[in-house]
C-alpha cells in the first residue's frame, strides 16, 4: 500500500532489521540487483550471492535474436521484485567454460541459484507473464524468503502483544515496521487500526480501513477490526453505563439494559465485564432475543480473537451453559 498515511511510521522499535526502502535482513536494493559477470567472477556474483537471495543466470550472446527478446523481460521482472532476486547475465562468446560445465547447449538459457546451488531454469524467449511466475515461485521458496516471513510473523506476534499489555505506540511502531517490509499484510495494517482504536482514536481508525484494497477486505484480521469499530460506535448510542447499573441493581431482570451495559463495557475495553453481563443474561432467560446474548457475546469473541484471553475464558464458561 505505498503512499499509506502511516501515524507511526519512522521508527521501528529496534524490533525489525528494516531499512528505509523497505528491505529486511539486508535484502539488496534495486539499484545493484544485474550485472555482467566473468568466468572469474561467476563465485562471488552467482554463488555467494545466492546464499542471500536467489540469483538468475541469464547465459546470452550478441548474435542470439530471441536472447536479445528476453534480456529485457527478465530485467524488469527483476526490478519490479525489488530485491527478492538478483539478475546476472554472462556473455557466452566470451566466457564459455560456465555454461559448459552446466551442459547449457541453447541460448537463452536462463539458470536459478539458491543458497549456492542451481535449483530451476528455463530455456528459450518465454513470454512475460512466465518469467514473472518463475520470479514468484522462486522468492518464495528461497531461504531468504522464508526468513523473512518468519522474521515478520515474530514481529507481528510481538506487536500483539505490546497491544494487549496497552504498550499502544510500541506496538504501532512494530506494526509500521512490518509494513515497510510487507506493504499489503493485512495483520499489520488491522494492528495499526486497532492501536488507533484502544487510543479512542476512532476517526483515524476508519481511514486506516478506507485505504485498504479490495481484496484484502474479507481478511479475518480486517474483518474483526470492522467489527470492532461498529460495536463501539453502537455502544456510544447507549449513553452512562453508571446509569444502565443503576437500572440494574433496579431490576436485574432488565436484560435489555443488561446487553446495552456489555456493549458499553466493551467499548471501554473491559472485555471480561463485558462477557460476565452476557453470560448472566444467558443463565437467566436464554430466550431473551431470540438468544441474542449468546450472539453478541459471539460477536465479541470475532473482534477480540480467538487467541484474547477474555475470548478463552468466556468460551469455556459459555460451554459449560450450553452443555451442562
Amino acid at each position: 500500500m505505498s503512499g499509506f498515511d502511516n501515524p507511526y511510521g519512522g521508527s521501528f522499535g529496534g524490533q525489525m532489521n528494516v531499512s528505509a526502502d523497505g528491505a529486511v535482513n539486508g535484502a539488496t536494493p534495486p539499484g545493484g540487483l544485474i550485472k555482467d559477470t566473468t568466468t572469474a567472477a561467476f563465485g562471488k556474483d552467482v554463488i555467494e550471492e545466492s546464499k542471500a537471495q536467489p540469483v538468475l543466470v541469464d547465459f546470452w550472446a550478441p548474435w542470439c535474436g530471441p536472447c536479445k527478446q528476453l534480456g529485457p523481460v527478465l530485467e524488469k521482472a527483476v526490478t519490479a521484485a525489488g530485491g527478492k532476486v538478483k539478475l546476472v547475465k554472462m556473455n557466452i562468446d566470451e566466457h564459455p567454460s560456465i555454461a559448459g560445465q552446466l551442459g547449457i547447449q541453447s541460448i537463452p538459457a536462463v539458470i536459478a541459484f539458491s543458497a549456492g546451488q542451481p535449483v530451476d531454469g528455463f530455456m528459450g524467449a518465454v513470454p512475460e507473464s512466465q518469467v514473472n511466475e518463475f520470479i514468484a515461485k522462486l522468492s518464495q521458496n528461497s531461504p531468504s524468503e522464508q526468513d523473512r516471513k518468519a522474521e515478520i510473523a515474530e514481529a507481528l506476534d510481538q506487536a500483539e502483544q505490546m497491544l494487549a499489555d496497552g504498550k499502544l505506540q510500541e506496538a504501532g511502531q512494530l506494526f509500521a515496521a512490518v509494513m515497510q517490509a510487507d506493504p499489503e499484510n493485512p495483520k499489520a495494517l488491522a494492528g495499526i487500526g486497532r492501536c488507533m482504536v484502544a487510543a479512542g482514536q476512532l476517526d483515524r481508525a476508519r481511514q486506516v480501513l478506507e485505504q485498504v484494497p479490495e481484496e484484502l477486505r474479507e481478511d479475518d484480521a480486517i474483518k474483526a477490526l470492522v467489527t470492532k469499530i461498529e460495536q463501539i460506535e453502537e455502544a456510544r448510542k447507549f449513553g452512562d453505563p453508571a446509569a444502565l447499573e443503576h437500572a440494574l441493581a433496579q431490576n436485574p431482570d432488565d436484560h435489555e439494559a443488561r446487553m446495552k451495559l456489555a456493549k458499553v463495557l466493551n467499548a471501554e475495553g473491559k472485555r471480561e465485564a463485558a462477557a460476565e453481563q452476557l453470560l448472566i443474561i444467558m443463565r437467566r432467560d436464554r430466550e431473551f432475543d431470540d438468544d441474542g446474548a449468546r450472539r453478541q457475546l459471539i460477536a465479541f469473541f470475532e473482534a477480540w480473537g480467538p487467541k484474547d484471553p477474555a475470548t478463552i475464558a468466556a468460551r469455556r464458561r459459555l460451554s459449560t451453559i450450553l452443555f451442562s
